[in-house]
């Protein structure tokens, strides 16, 4: 704009010199910048158009075969010089899909509004749910990365959910998923999800405040503000946001035990009623040290509450007749809390382009589980046939995370660069499980189930990038080398002797991309990836977690990472329709659960073991349609083969299973301030390791409005309008035979008030990533 403010969404068209024909448009980003790739030599205008401002022309600008031509600055005029304010109306896609990356705009959707990270993410295109832990997987069924602006959370399993599921939307600018990312990034089979959290770009005092209710089964509620206050030097930004909720989840599990001529049964049902209080905030600031040199620093955190109440109802037959009753009910009193610090610098070292970052992070996190259980047995006519069993079961936890890292960026030459970096991150979890039965009114803590883990965890890396563009082609090509040092010692009591686990490791993760743009409207990239998956703190700890009297969960301190090598071929028609092939193979895989039943006991226990091999073929297609000018939608579809063969040990399983993804969002504008969407989600029968898990599908409504001269919204959504996302799974390995459900409080009403208040003067934003990557997902406790 003429007063040097950014001119988002300013329509851009490039012309040729000669007859000032259209070659190709593009619209700036919020920072005003533009770009126009793979375009032949020839000789080209710019135009610049923006409403509310005159067009502007710029050029000729002549364009050999491999030069980058960079533009000086395009100035827009306003019409009427008496207006204040220009205001540009244009609405991002919900579903950006690129070669290697889908990029969700959270803004944009109304379905998302009012409902949690972790609830967007499982409904959106190439991402899938573990069965066995709630995680998040992409890729191929390969383990996600998960990332919150570039730095790692360092949680997984339920801490990792519960962080997911206390991040709020409407804090959320972007979530990128990326399968392929460059040895830049720590090494990672499965890609990256990266949340990008909002942060003010506006000059002067503004923000947003929002607030929403709804209902399900029973109540939803929340309430939250964004905010940033910048000048040309200082920006200082935050948010606060409290949620209070209450949900339900309901699981049947039905298993089959043959012994000794006899068929046995245990069925149980579990409901679990969950009230959460979750409190999450940032505080950060910005300071330009210079107009090439920022310093920053950021504290972030979620503080949660939760209180279940369950009731676990296991009946138990034998040759198809009831023979008992199991009826166990407890209170869980849970608090976590997830404190994050980070310094960082960013510099621009002279002119050609040199760039120096670092970044320093300290990070902790924080447990007490406290739950008190009563069993009561009974006969098939209801009579108590023995004294009731009460058991106390506590699990604090104490991880803390130190990280660092320094990146560095050279320019070789006008299309050539190099960067490198180096990583160290020190992790150290220390883990108590203390349980056993009350006995003559004193809880007396069990041996066999008892159990303190300290596990101390220290990865160094280092990485070299190389990145070109000749002719046609783009060219990304890296190596990044990770040393692994860890221990993990379990502790009994009662004299029992403690366990120690050492492992030291060295890997070497290649990646390579290369992009070739055959004319106009066609474009190929092809990659390749190695990646690792470290296996969760709680998986390499021995404790035997309790579940119900026949049913235990158990860690295993032989666990190795798991590695996977992928494979992906993207082509791009006429820079909107995506198609892709890849292939995934993954060796020594462990993240799924595995199951050892004894049929003497009747017990369970679920294991995680190097399985085996997964090899995985796929392709995805997107599609973004204009219908009309009040109707627009997208199409994403996922097909894959997968095969899972397991190494001798683990039996003769070699099974493999189509697996079918299909996600939409319709988009229709009523007039110039409602807007409604409906989104839809299908997936087929598939396999996740031994689960052979039934088809799905969820379907999703909302409705906006704007008001108060479009500085605010309402907007009214319907989540799983069916009422049909629920998990649906059978197990036949080895002995188990074992069926499964389980369903979570999906379908809810939701309305929801958003209103920005300050100033609306755009500025672009100093940018920075701030943290280390692989341990994203790893502190998980039962």
């Amino acid at each position: 704009m003429e007063n040097n403010e950014a001119a988002e969404a300013a329509t851009v068209v490039l012309l040729k010199a000669a007859d000032s024909s259209v070659v190709r448009s593009s619209l700036a980003n919020k920072n005003g910048v533009f770009d126009f790739t793979g375009i032949t030599a020839d000789t080209y205008l710019l135009l610049a158009t923006s409403i509310g401002c005159n067009k502007v022309y710029s050029g000729p600008y002549k364009v050999l075969n491999g030069q980058s031509v960079i533009a000086p600055n395009m100035f827009l005029k306003l019409i009427n010089n008496q207006l204040q304010e220009i205001k540009v109306v244009a609405r991002r896609p919900y579903i950006e899909v690129k070669p290697g990356k889908i990029v969700l705009n959270m803004q944009t959707s109304i379905t998302a509004e009012g409902n949690s990270v972790y609830d967007v993410l499982r409904q959106s295109p190439g991402v899938h749910v573990n069965s066995g832990n709630d995680a998040l997987i992409i890729s191929g069924r390969q383990p996600a990365l998960i990332t919150i602006d570039g730095k790692p959370t360092n949680l997984t399993g339920d801490d990792l959910v519960n962080l997911l599921r206390g991040m709020q939307s409407n804090n959320i600018d972007q979530i990128e998923m990326i399968t392929s990312p460059s040895a830049k990034y720590d090494a990672s089979g499965g890609g990256i999800i990266n949340i990008i959290q909002k942060k003010g770009t506006n000059i002067g005092t503004n923000g947003t405040f929002t607030a929403g209710a709804g209902y399900g089964k029973y109540y939803k509620s929340r309430a939250g503000v964004i905010f940033n206050n910048r000048t040309d030097k200082l920006n200082v930004f935050g948010n606060y946001t409290f949620e209070g909720n209450k949900t339900n989840r309901y699981i049947n599990t039905n298993r089959n035990i043959k012994y000794n001529d006899t068929l046995s049964n245990y069925n149980v049902d579990y409901n679990n009623i969950q009230k959460s209080f979750i409190h999450n905030f940032k505080l950060g600031a910005d300071y330009a040290i210079s107009p090439k040199q920022t310093i920053g620093f950021l504290v972030s955190g979620i503080f949660r509450q939760d209180d279940f109440l369950k009731d676990n109802n296991l009946k138990i037959s034998n040759q198809n007749r009831l023979d008992s009753v199991i009826i166990a009910k407890s209170d869980l009193d849970r608090g976590t809390s997830f404190l994050n610090y980070n310094i960082n610098y960013n510099g621009l070292l002279d002119k050609s382009g040199k760039n120096l970052s670092a970044d320093v992070n300290y990070s902790t996190y924080n447990r007490h589980s406290d739950e008190y259980i009563t069993n009561n047995f009974y006969t098939p006519t209801g009579a108590r046939y023995r004294d009731s069993l009460q058991l106390e079961n506590l699990s604090p936890s104490d991880i803390r995370i130190w990280t660092s890292k320094i990146d560095y960026v050279n320019p070789l030459s006008k299309t050539a660069r190099l960067e490198t970096g180096v990583k160290y991150n020190h992790i150290q979890s220390n883990n108590n499980l203390i349980f056993g039965p009350l006995v003559n009114s004193v809880y007396q803590a069990d041996p066999n189930y008892t159990n303190r883990f300290i596990y101390t965890e220290i990865v160094s890396a280092g990485y070299l990038n190389y990145i070109n563009k000749i002719g046609k082609f783009d060219i990304t090509a890296g190596l990044r080398a990770e040393k692994t040092n860890s221990k993990g010692r379990s502790i009994g009591i009662a004299g029992a002797p403690s366990v120690t686990n050492q492992n030291s490791y060295f890997n070497l993760f290649p990646q390579a991309q290369l992009n070739y743009q055959l004319n106009k409207k066609n474009a190929f990239s092809l990659s390749y990836n190695r990646g690792i998956h470290r296996p969760d703190y709680q998986d390499i700890n021995s404790f035997l977690y309790y579940t119900d009297l026949y049913d235990y969960v158990s860690g295993n301190p032989n666990l190795k990472p798991e590695y996977t090598s992928a494979v992906q071929l993207s082509h791009t028609y006429n820079d909107t329709f995506i198609s892709t092939l890849y292939y995934n193979v993954t060796n020594d895989a462990y993240d799924f659960p595995v199951y050892e039943q004894n049929d003497s006991s009747k017990v369970n226990i679920t294991i995680r073991r190097n399985f085996g091999r997964i090899f995985v073929y796929g392709a995805t297609f997107y599609a973004p349609v204009q219908f009309n000018s009040w109707w627009n939608a997208s199409f994403n579809l996922d097909a894959s083969y997968q095969r899972y063969v397991a190494y001798a040990v683990n039996g003769n399983f070699n099974k493999g299973m189509q697996d079918i993804i299909f996600n939409t969002t319709q988009n229709f504008t009523l007039n110039s301030t409602i807007l409604a969407e409906l989104s839809g989600r299908y997936e087929s029968p598939t396999l996740y390791g031994v689960n052979q898990i039934r088809q799905s599908y969820t379907v999703n409504a909302g409705i906006s409005k704007q008001i108060f001269n479009k500085r605010g919204s309402l907007k009214l959504n319907v989540i799983d309008i069916f009422n049909t996302d629920r998990e649906r799974y059978r197990i036949l390995y080895q002995n188990v035979d074992l069926s499964g459900l389980n369903k979570r409080e999906t379908r809810r009403v939701m309305l929801n008030f958003t209103y920005r208040f300050g100033k609306s003067s755009i500025k672009s934003a100093s940018k920075h990533n701030t943290g280390s990557d692989d341990e994203v997902r790893r502190t998980g406790n039962q």
